[in-house]
């Protein structure tokens, strides 16, 4: 996540006068949550949590353990988050703290991925990832940017979430362009997303920020799907949202959000968004 910064401009109102008077919902899960808020509420937002999904390690922990034995039979491994880094590692005790990475890419498709490999100890130049500057931060941005390693016969590991079945689960874009020329796909499950159980209390504060104009920040379709499911009766129309892709964004406007405004997982251009949603 980008560090946060100043955004008056000349001639404008403060930002930060205008920003204390909205309030915005962070829906991710409560490990991922924390930076969005410090930073959100660092530039004059009222934003407060509101998991949507929670997280955990995947089930089948030996399967992990079996990967990571057998790492270097893969050229390129894609993480599609920062948790399917972090548990990944987690997973890790063959290496001993040591870092069992050869000459394997690392493919992620946002900052937030690239940070976590970082932290983990892999080196920037074994990392493939859009421009930060991309329209979109997605497995089709990242496929233009490493169409050219691909190859038949070329070994790719996967790693992602499973369902609360444990079923793995994800959008596969890539995996079907990489089977389309020619590459062997395997998938693993890093870690588990769960629905979470929202209390009375949250209940009656999701009713009442729809009156209030809060914003909802979504950066996964399936917390739009669990509150949808936690609330069934609730009115979204007069909700306002920011999604970090257009296809969230969609299945926000699916499931009846009035207005939503679509950013780069960033939070200069979250932060830019959820003013756009107001006029001041």
């Amino acid at each position: 996540m980008d560090d946060p910064v100043h955004l008056d401009s000349p001639g404008s109102k403060s930002p930060t006068a205008c920003a204390a008077k909205i309030q915005v919902w962070v829906t991710r899960a409560p490990e991922d949550a924390q930076a969005w808020i410090l930073g959100l509420n660092d530039l004059g937002f009222n934003a407060q949590p509101m998991p949507l999904m929670a997280i955990g390690p995947a089930p089948d922990q030996r399967a992990l353990r079996r990967t990571w034995q057998h790492l270097d039979q893969y050229q390129a491994v894609m993480f599609v988050s920062a948790n399917a880094v972090r548990y990944f590692w987690q997973a890790n005790t063959v290496s001993q703290g040591q870092l069992p990475w050869g000459g394997q890419r690392a493919w992620v498709t946002g900052p937030g991925s690239q940070d976590a490999l970082l932290k983990v100890g892999l080196p920037l130049h074994a990392i493939d990832a859009p421009p930060w500057d991309a329209v979109q931060l997605d497995s089709e941005a990242l496929w233009s940017v490493v169409a050219s390693q691909i190859h038949v016969g070329l070994r790719v590991l996967v790693v992602r979430g499973c369902d609360a079945q444990g079923q793995v689960t994800g959008r596969d874009w890539l995996v079907t362009q990489l089977q389309a020329a020619g590459a062997q796909v395997d998938q693993i499950a890093a870690y588990q997303r769960k629905k979470p159980v929202l209390s009375p209390t949250q209940i009656a504060a999701v009713r009442q920020s729809v009156e209030r104009n809060a914003v909802w920040l979504f950066s996964n379709s399936e917390a739009i799907f669990n509150l949808k499911e936690a609330l069934p009766d609730q009115d979204w129309w007069a909700a306002k949202a920011v999604a970090t892709h257009p296809r969230i964004a969609s299945n926000a406007k699916q499931a009846g959000w009035g207005s939503v405004a679509i950013a780069q997982p960033a939070l200069q251009a979250v932060a830019s968004s959820i003013k756009s949603c107001y006029e001041f």
